[in-house]
């Protein structure tokens, strides 16, 4: 029996990166998946043909995490298609890089609207449907940057780590309605958001496994936590680095 059978699955911001590859590992594990997209229209309809090749069922939609009312109108349609929400996959972000003396207001804003609140603005609108079943998994993707810090980066370090902050209250809270609440923290990974570093060769350096992982090795950690297999781990971050942290 596949890992995710019978499970519905919505992921944030899935066009692309980490969060498609988790929207197609959750599909050859079984799951029905729900994504959203919000500018990468072509790469989100291309993903729903994808997902949908596999024989689950799938739908993208357009939707905007970082605003509330989109959030709850999102969710209720997630659930009024699929009949149920299982597991959600709180995806979705951005980098707006730069030294703190030049960053912006809008660059500090904008990152943690996105990063941040929109994992607020997705759990609110999921939990009561998970309050009913009394069962649920929230996964939200934070970074080893809201662990260690990173020059540069400070706008993205904060709002990675108000995710583990924010992931274990919810663990507290939720834990007596049977949802759990994790967090993943990919270190070095290869995607669209890493290419460019202008540090990456120093980044590679750090790692005991002397690589950068994949999308994959992301992806594979999210089929764990939204799968039956974690059924008693909540309040956690598991680190995907490589061991860069250790």
């Amino acid at each position: 029996m596949k890992l995710l059978e019978g499970k519905i699955a919505l992921i944030t911001g899935a066009s692309k990166g980490i969060g498609k590859s988790i929207a197609l590992k959750y599909a050859e594990q079984g799951a029905s998946v729900a994504f959203t997209y919000l500018s990468s229209i072509e790469k989100g309809q291309a993903l729903e043909a994808e997902l949908t090749a596999l024989g689950i069922k799938a739908k993208g939609y357009r939707s905007d995490a970082s605003i509330f009312t989109e959030a709850e109108t999102l969710v209720n349609q997630v659930i009024a298609d699929f009949g149920a929400l299982d597991i959600l996959v709180n995806n979705a972000g951005i980098t707006k890089d730069g030294l703190l003396m030049r960053m912006s207001e809008e660059q500090w804003d904008s990152v943690i609207t996105i990063n941040l609140k929109s994992v607020f603005n997705l759990t609110k609108a999921a939990m009561k449907q998970m309050m009913k079943q009394k069962n649920g998994s929230i996964i939200n993707l934070t970074s080893v940057v809201g662990i260690r810090g990173n020059a540069g980066q400070a706008n993205y370090a904060a709002s990675k780590a108000g995710i583990i902050g924010f992931t274990k209250s919810v663990a507290l809270e939720l834990g007596s309605r049977n949802i759990r609440s994790n967090a993943i923290a990919p270190g070095f990974i290869e995607t669209e958001m890493t290419h460019d570093l202008a540090n990456k060769e120093e980044w590679l350096k750090g790692i005991p496994l002397r690589r950068g992982g994949s999308p994959e090795d992301v992806a594979n950690c999210a089929v764990f936590l939204g799968s039956n297999l974690s059924t008693y781990i909540t309040g956690q971050v598991l680190q995907v680095d490589g061991g860069m942290l250790t």
